[in-house]
């Protein structure tokens, strides 16, 4: 064993976390549906992107071990192991405890279509030949029509044929499931009260002989497809990204077949045609019992009459420290400004950008932008800023995964506005959170900065946990001119005031920062570390967190998903904690404290302690300053840290002895804080609580 965990390994026992969510009765029902669907979705982005990029090595030849010694091809043997016990798991939770739960509260889901009562299927018949039918294409194979391109992600039928004339003759035929029509439709009831609805593909599986009229279908049985969707694009070649980039998604739906999903019930001859037209090894079929693609969940979620079965939808409230109704930049001039999302709204963000884009006295717009809503009125006001003679630079990172597409039409749409917009930069993913506001004042020219830890995107700033900071102290404005010149040109400064920058210097800023505590320690001085952040996978980072723990600092890490680093080594890690939160809201902020002999030092960020962002992204990491708000934030990990809800501990390697699952082994296995006999206390849960009091406090 090593001194590291698997990348991989570690993102799915994060994956079995959430889970655990969908497993504990202790939530409302709806709830954990909807956790049920973000696993699916999640492991869905893990086989595209990170299994497929496993395949790519294995398939160069590349024999390089990771920092766990693992080469690809003995990770994707675990892998295998630990996504087809995860899936085992997901359907048992399915089928064992939501579909008979649902049930009992009035929500009934068919999954098959030969439970349907006459009236039922009467309509179900009906459905197909007004809604369905028109649509389909069934696809024969033969002699003459070759095996058609499955779509990435796409859900099909395949069929199993036997000619009426000569019976001996078997022949294969497909259909895709229109994903233009709704997956599931509600169905007649005997009881008015209750809800019960059938899917898609089971209303086409019942009326396949319909589309086949000169065949007798022999087995109807739904398969799903997973291909390699990470893009490769050479950056130094391409003459235009935009339209590079634009020519690759296309390639998405030819990639490599890495996952075949198929049902349980699937005929030999079928699966047998399938793998050798799809090109799948044994150990990439997953045979699903129950409905494929368990992302329909969370449309399950969003019915009508079950709210009694979900949480109370939580409202963002007015910030803290702000008042929403006066000036915001009369405000920032006065002191810093801190934003907690969800539990504050983001309408000061969004505010910010709209006042300067009307502002007379405004005179340029800079912002950088990674993923962005689907109607961004961000964007709308940077198009207006524009309109309005303003100078307005934007960089929108084309290579967001996943929403190159999106990315793209804004970009196009700001140009077309008089945007200056910049796609990135060559070899480097622009992911830090910056707004610069340059204004015009009566004592000169004043810059207005907004750095925040997450997305400028209004929609998941709903869902995620973000802090962002506005600022017009100098320091900062001076150092935010300076990223916009480097982004935009060929301006490096010789020093920064502020901010600290990946890929050039963030690195060298964390390990001394880290180094700085293990002299304090060894000194017998005031030291601890207190970091969270979504992964931690950088070896440098995690040697030196070693290193720190060995000369004695107490270091408390709140790591949402990959942890590489291993707890409670003898002579490595007896000091270190790690902690993994998984509630309602996705944990995104990065928040790094350091004691720094009892002068605390703060900053956050848009950098996880990971090679891509600390080598291959621009990032930056930003000090807070302001008194009052370093005592916000320090409460906002102390109550993280306090955590017994929704918190699971890493446990030392010893807890994995005698355990068979790879993910365990190499990634690392969680439990949940035991906490007889103590109150409890739930992250998230507080600062709503928290947020809701403040709110109700200043309006008296």
């Amino acid at each position: 064993m090593t001194n590291y965990y698997n990348r991989e390994l570690s993102w799915l026992s994060f994956n079995y976390r959430i889970l655990g969510e969908a497993k504990d009765k202790t939530i409302p029902l709806m709830e954990r549906v909807k956790f049920l669907s973000i696993t699916a979705s999640n492991l869905d982005e893990f086989f595209m992107v990170r299994v497929a990029s496993l395949k790519d090595q294995v398939h160069a030849k590349y024999t390089k071990k990771d920092i766990a010694g693992m080469t690809a091809k003995e990770q994707l043997a675990a892998l295998s192991v630990g996504t087809h016990n995860l899936v085992e798991a997901q359907y048992n939770t399915l089928n064992r405890s939501f579909l008979p739960a649902l049930d009992k509260q009035g929500l009934q889901i068919l999954t098959q279509h030969e439970d349907l009562d006459p009236v039922q299927s009467e309509y179900v018949d009906r459905y197909f030949v007004q809604n369905v039918y028109p649509v389909l294409t069934p696809m024969a194979v033969d002699s003459s029509r070759p095996f058609p391109l499955i779509r990435n992600k796409s859900l099909n039928i395949a069929a199993l044929l036997s000619d009426k004339k000569n019976k001996k003759h078997i022949d294969f035929a497909t259909v895709q499931v229109p994903s233009g029509l709704p997956r599931f439709v509600e169905i007649p009831t005997k009881k008015e009260s209750d809800t019960c609805v059938i899917l898609l593909e089971q209303i086409i599986e019942k009326n396949i002989q319909s589309l086949f009229l000169n065949y007798k279908v022999l087995d109807a049985c739904p398969y799903r497809v997973m291909r390699n969707a990470d893009l490769s694009i050479d950056e130094d070649e391409a003459a235009d990204l935009l339209i590079e980039i634009e020519k690759q998604l296309k390639k998405r739906q030819w990639g490599e077949v890495i996952r075949l999903e198929v049902g349980a019930s699937m005929d030999k001859r079928l699966l047998k045609i399938l793998k050798r037209e799809l090109n799948v090894q044994n150990d990439d079929i997953f045979k699903i019992n129950g409905p494929l693609d368990l992302t329909f969940l969370m449309k399950i979620y969003g019915l009508d009459g079950f709210s009694h079965l979900k949480e109370p939808a939580y409202v963002p409230q007015p910030p803290k420290t702000m008042d929403l109704d006066r000036n915001l930049f009369d405000q920032i001039r006065e002191h810093d400004i801190l934003l907690h999302h969800p539990y504050e709204t983001f309408d000061p963000v969004v505010n910010f950008v709209k006042m300067a884009a009307l502002d007379p006295d405004v005179l340029a717009i800079k912002q950088t932008l990674y993923r962005v809503s689907s109607n961004s009125p961000i964007i709308a006001s940077l198009a207006a800023a524009a309109e309005n003679g303003k100078q307005v630079t934007v960089l929108v990172e084309l290579k967001a995964r996943f929403d190159e597409e999106n990315n793209i039409v804004w970009a196009k749409k700001l140009e077309q506005a008089g945007c200056h917009v910049i796609y990135g930069l060559v070899g480097l993913k622009i992911h830090s959170k910056i707004t610069l506001v340059v204004r015009q004042e009566e004592d000169g020219i004043r810059r207005y900065v907004h750095l925040g830890t997450g997305n400028y995107n209004d929609s998941t700033a709903k869902l995620y946990t973000d802090m962002g900071m506005f600022t017009c102290k100098r320091p900062y404005g001076e150092d935010a001119t300076s990223v916009f010149n480097m982004l935009s040109g060929y301006s490096e400064p010789l020093v920064w005031n502020r901010l600290a920058l990946a890929p050039t210097w963030l690195r060298n800023k964390f390990l001394s920062l880290i180094q700085r505590e293990s002299e304090n320690a060894l000194a017998g001085k005031e030291a601890r570390i207190v970091g969270k952040m979504n992964s931690l996978c950088d070896r440098g980072i995690i040697d030196a967190l070693y290193e720190a723990s060995n000369a004695g600092v107490k270091i408390d890490l709140i790591v949402r998903g990959i942890c590489c680093l291993k707890t409670g080594l003898p002579g490595l890690s007896e000091n270190i904690t790690v902690r993994s939160i998984v509630g309602t809201f996705l944990e995104h902020s990065r928040i790094f404290y350091f004691a720094n002999d009892g002068v605390p030092e703060i900053y956050m960020g848009s950098a996880d302690w990971m090679p891509r962002n600390l080598d291959k992204r621009v990032e930056i990491l930003f000090p807070v300053e302001d008194e009052f708000l370093k005592k916000e934030i320090q409460h906002f990990l102390r109550v993280q840290l306090e955590d017994n809800l929704k918190a699971h501990l890493l446990q030392p390697d010893s807890e994995v002895e005698g355990d068979n699952d790879p993910v365990h082994i190499y990634g690392g296995i969680y439990r949940k804080i035991d906490r007889r006999g103590k109150a409890s206390v739930g992250a998230q849960m507080t600062f709503c609580k928290e947020a809701l009091e403040a709110a109700r406090s200043s309006d008296h």
